[in-house]
């Protein structure tokens, strides 16, 4: 078992390495991933990762580069057809699974990854040979989130902010869902700084509060249109950007 950076990493994936038992030589191209209520989820695979446990990891094996001879010349849909058929006539079974594809409109695949909030969509060609390197024939298309949350902090820098804390109401309670330092200039940073200090708080206004030295609490009146990935399994906005503020009506 080798990373992308050709590290090899068979004791700790050795689980997956063992369900490969099949005769003659094979190369296989896939993904290593923890399923987290019903999708995958990256933050789940690092904390799996850091805590050296194997039990949760699934290896989505989704090409067939060599079996006892080099096959990336073939077009990938008569790869992952060789690839099926390995796997089948070995017993290939779990922690190890076949990649799935769907053929047809990629545009409605993409919408219907968005409503489902994966975080996006694979794109290749079916009569494309293997290439190692990314190409027009392979494309990762991410999808993007959006959503409103209340500012209940930031942090200073010397003419605005450096980055926004922010919140979000489960019902009665105000939970943290980490901070956002993308996506302004430095005028609208300024602008931000001016409206915050007007809200200024000695203390949180979360429910259950989070060590944060840097902050400068704020009453959750003003609202920031966010961009992100994903949510991540502490419940903490991925890859955010900060695209909007507006103040709450009262």
């Amino acid at each position: 078992m080798f990373t992308r950076n050709g590290l090899d990493w068979t004791k700790r994936f050795s689980i997956i390495a063992g369900a490969f038992d099949i005769s003659g030589q094979a190369i296989i191209d896939g993904e290593v991933v923890v399923v987290h209520e019903g999708r995958t989820n990256f933050s789940e695979l690092q904390a799996e990762l850091a805590a050296g446990g194997q039990d949760r990891l699934v290896y989505y094996a989704f090409d067939l580069l060599w079996r006892d001879g080099d096959l990336r010349k073939l077009p990938q849909i008569e790869r992952k057809q060789m690839l099926v058929d390995l796997m089948g006539e070995n017993d290939v079974d779990m922690p190890v699974l076949y990649s799935e594809h769907l053929t047809g409109d990629g545009q409605e695949m993409f919408e219907h990854a968005a409503k489902l909030g994966w975080e996006g969509i694979i794109s290749k060609r079916a009569d494309a040979p293997y290439r190692s390197e990314r190409t027009e024939a392979w494309l990762k298309i991410k999808t993007v989130q959006k959503g409103k949350f209340p500012v209940i902090g930031f942090v200073k820098d010397p003419t605005g902010v450096a980055a926004l804390y922010l919140g979000k109401k489960e019902g009665k309670e105000l939970v943290y869902m980490g901070k956002v330092g993308t996506g302004w200039s430095r005028t609208v940073s300024s602008r931000i700084r001016k409206q915050l200090d007007t809200v200024v708080s000695p203390k949180s206004k979360l429910t259950r509060q989070v060590k944060k030295p840097k902050a400068t609490w704020v009453d959750p009146v003003f609202i920031a249109d966010i961009e992100y990935r994903d949510i991540t399994s502490e419940g903490l906005l991925r890859q955010s950007s900060f695209k909007g503020l507006s103040k709450k009506e009262r």
